[in-house]
């Protein structure tokens, strides 16, 4: 890499490292919190090769331990077109990265008596009541009723049988409703015009695709959650998670919709088109309607717009035990239950489980995967990703925006790129 490269990521890493603390971490030197600086380094030559090979656009970077940013970067662009380089304080699509926010808001409602994860869903949303599930036949689909209510638990832990109803057997009749192969990929809301509600209780009305606790079905389950929250509470998703989780916490860019006055800092979102990287069209499938579309609807899985520095103060509040800097959001036992492995086999992941709301890492060497038994995180469709490590006292946050993003190993690399740096326990805290 030549030495002008290099000065160019150097001044980007301090400046990212500047921003990181403004929004509320404070920093400290990586010795000082178990690594080698000299090995935490090799993260901004990674990150700078994949933009230089034109592999991702931009990309944002952020590692806390102890509750202090050892490292934060920001690579590349976050639009190309526009000569816009990127800064930590840009404004990413976290897609389902919203799951682990909603989630939150339901067991906050748990901890206050008003909802229980054995509750049945029709509870809240009365076409449950008459769910059914699809099985295909030698005359074609039938539909058969639900063994058993689906319940809260099973929408926290993905295993209500409901996916994002792009499955061959009952796209036609999600795309007839609005939904599935009609939503992008089948979790877009940002373009429609009505509340949330509205089309979860006509999601009630079409077939699921396994019976309740079969298996882990990845889906609509989250945004499911998000109308229960709605109608529990009597306000919108967007009040709730704004008054009871993102003030408190000082998550001060994180919303449905981007503020008009901020819309310079969202990121553009890329694609694979061609073996190159291209500028993704306007759309469901591409920039998405987060900035001028009708902000009517909000998505519990996969609506959310944030910063790498807000999502980190919601990880570091988990981390702590469900409080951060004075704002307790949770309590100590609930966030254990929320990381705690609910499935076993059932997840279908090697070394792997899932709790309500997270994946949890159980067996590192089955999974042949760095982190503790114990660890916990999820990602978002623009490959955005995240973990939290409670034993190494640990949180890491990548951010990119590719869509769709075929064999982009970064998040990975970033992941391993951390844990090889650590050369120490992590220091008791304060």
């Amino acid at each position: 890499m030549q030495i002008a490269t290099l000065r160019l990521v150097a001044l980007l890493t301090l400046a990212a490292a500047a921003s990181a603390v403004a929004q509320g971490l404070p920093r400290d030197r990586p010795e000082r919190l178990g690594f080698s600086a000299e090995r935490l380094a090799r993260i901004d030559r990674v990150m700078q090769e994949y933009v230089d090979q034109g592999r991702v656009a931009g990309v944002v970077t952020l590692v806390a331990r102890n509750g202090r940013v050892a490292q934060a970067g920001a690579y590349g662009w976050a639009d190309r077109e526009a000569g816009r380089r990127m800064t930590t304080d840009a404004l990413f699509r976290i897609a389902s990265q919203s799951k682990a926010v909603t989630s939150v808001a339901v067991m906050m409602l748990v901890e206050e008596g008003r909802l229980r994860l054995a509750d049945a869903v029709a509870e809240f949303v009365p076409s449950f009541a008459r769910a059914t599930v699809a099985l295909a036949t030698d005359t074609g689909l039938v539909r058969v009723p639900v063994r058993r209510p689906i319940t809260i638990r099973d929408l926290l832990t993905h295993t209500a049988g409901i996916s994002y109803g792009t499955d061959s057997l009952v796209e036609g009749l999600y795309r007839a409703a609005g939904l599935g192969p009609a939503a992008g990929y089948g979790w877009y809301f940002a373009d429609k015009a009505e509340p949330v509600c509205d089309d979860i209780d006509r999601l009630g009305t079409l077939p699921f695709v396994a019976q309740p606790g079969e298996r882990f079905v990845y889906g609509y389950s989250t945004d499911i959650l998000g109308c229960v929250v709605q109608r529990v509470s009597g306000q919108s998703l967007a009040d709730f998670l704004d008054s009871r989780i993102l003030r408190p916490l000082r998550m001060t860019d994180t919303h449905f919709f981007v503020p008009p006055d901020d819309r310079g800092r969202l990121t553009a979102v890329y694609t694979v088109s061609g073996g190159g990287l291209a500028r993704a069209a306007d759309g469901s499938r591409g920039q998405g309607a987060y900035v001028d579309g009708p902000r009517a609807s909000y998505s519990g899985g996969a609506g959310l717009v944030a910063t790498a520095g807000d999502y980190l103060r919601f990880l570091e509040m988990l981390l702590e035990g469900g409080a951060l800097d004075g704002a307790r959001v949770l309590g100590p036992r609930t966030v254990a239950l929320m990381t705690a492995d609910q499935l076993g086999a059932l997840y279908g992941s090697v070394g792997y489980g899932f709790g309500l709301g997270f994946q949890v890492l159980v067996d590192p060497g089955r999974a042949g995967q760095y982190g503790s038994p114990g660890l916990y995180g999820w990602g978002g469709a623009y490959a955005t990703s995240y973990w939290v490590d409670p034993q190494e006292d640990l949180v890491g946050v990548f951010m990119v925006q590719l869509l769709p993003n075929p064999g982009l190993d970064l998040a990975d690399r970033f992941r391993a790129l951390v844990y090889q740096a650590i050369l120490a326990p992590p220091a008791r805290r304060p």
